[in-house]
């Protein structure tokens, strides 16, 4: 099955002080390293924003702007709808704030797409941002969320999902950088490898 992959970077960053897709770790951004992954699992890598000229990306990479606003399951959505413009027959979604996702991760994800979705999981949490999503998941003209639940995960159980578990020795692979103390520990960890 061909793949697109698109980072998720509009979210407004605010418990880190903004600008989250540009802060730096281990001398380069949290979204060159996304677009470091990326670009091996895919030839066809767009970035997610919540508004064009958000976030400095590079010349060759296309823009999508979520469909409204509405946080991670809006970027989502404009990820299925870019893979369906491609002629894809899905989408992986990682969010730029992941540095340390497995390389394996697209991989492992295909072998257990047999619902609408796979999603990564790791210490019995669920991690809907880093999935991979069925194209013709984004087909029907209502997602089915309704409310005020706009959750990836309220998304993903009415669709359909598949949870695929990740090791988390001798750390979390899915560690999410939210805070200045989460980038500090990021830090340390990219020092080890």
């Amino acid at each position: 099955m061909k793949v697109a992959v698109v980072i998720l970077a509009g979210g407004a960053g605010t418990r880190i002080g903004g600008d989250k897709p540009a802060r730096l770790l281990g001398g380069r951004t949290l979204l060159a390293h996304m677009m470091t992954h990326a670009r091996r699992w895919s030839d066809t890598v767009a970035v997610s924003l919540r508004e064009p000229g958000q976030v400095r990306v590079p010349a060759d990479i296309p823009v999508i702007c979520d469909v409204d606003g509405a946080g991670p399951l809006a970027g989502v959505q404009a990820a299925g709808q870019f893979a369906l413009s491609k002629g894809k027959g899905a989408v992986l979604t990682v969010p730029c704030d992941t540095p340390f996702v497995p390389g394996d991760l697209l991989a492992r994800l295909s072998g257990a797409l047999d619902r609408q979705a796979a999603l990564a999981s790791s210490n019995g949490r669920l991690h809907p941002a880093c999935g991979l999503w069925r194209s013709e998941a984004f087909t029907a003209t209502s997602h089915g969320v309704t409310g005020s639940d706009q959750s990836l995960r309220t998304f993903a159980e009415w669709i359909g999902y598949r949870a695929v578990a990740w090791n988390t020795a001798p750390f979390d692979p899915f560690l999410n950088i939210n805070r200045p103390d989460d980038l500090a520990e990021a830090e340390r960890r990219w020092q080890t490898l």
